[in-house]
């Protein structure tokens, strides 16, 4: 029997497949999940369509997470013209990066932290809801630091229409100060 074909580039599972094992060794050991955001969440709810060169992570614990991270092979790179801030992994072309304590400045409601289960055999990995992210995307574009994002909020509301527009648009109004609401990415 054939495989279906993924949804999404093999580059990035690959990626997805790291983090899952990483994602259930924290789980293992007590730790919260590190929660993916950005331009990686972009691509899991655009299904490949918006492509990204990392992996943003959320957690608390930076420490313990990137300790977890290097016993799964990772290393920081370094030499000249590498950042010294984020992680690779020798058999991925995707970095990743520790950006924050918490998602959006703690702006994202618990609840709205979504697991994706069993997406890959290697474990679950904890994710910003499809909402936050086109709110994030919003308030990138409100304020003037990335005007292409309006364009990547009105991909994701197109490829997940079935959104909390209440929560959504009240993300949104919070993200652009008010500025922008849900009806000014609707197609």
């Amino acid at each position: 029997m054939t495989e279906p074909p993924s949804l999404w580039r093999p580059e990035f599972l690959d990626a997805l497949r790291l983090l899952a094992t990483v994602s259930d060794a924290m789980a293992v050991r007590g730790l919260s999940r590190p929660i993916l955001v950005g331009g990686a969440a972009a691509e899991y709810y655009s299904q490949s369509e918006i492509a990204t060169g990392d992996f943003d992570l959320c957690h608390p614990a930076q420490d313990e997470l990137e300790a977890e991270m290097q016993r799964h092979g990772f290393v920081r790179p370094s030499g000249a013209g590498k950042s010294l801030r984020g992680w690779v992994h020798p058999a991925l072309g995707l970095g990743f990066e520790i950006v924050a304590d918490v998602p959006m400045d703690g702006n994202v409601d618990a609840a709205h932290i979504v697991l994706i289960e069993q997406l890959v055999p290697e474990g679950d990995i904890a994710m910003i809801s499809v909402e936050d992210l086109i709110a994030d995307r919003m308030g990138q574009y409100a304020s003037g630091t990335a005007r292409d994002r309006i364009d990547q909020a009105r991909d994701l509301l197109r490829l997940n229409p079935d959104v909390d527009k209440v929560y959504l648009d009240r993300r949104i109004r919070e993200e652009s100060f008010g500025d922008y609401g849900v009806d000014d990415i609707k197609s």
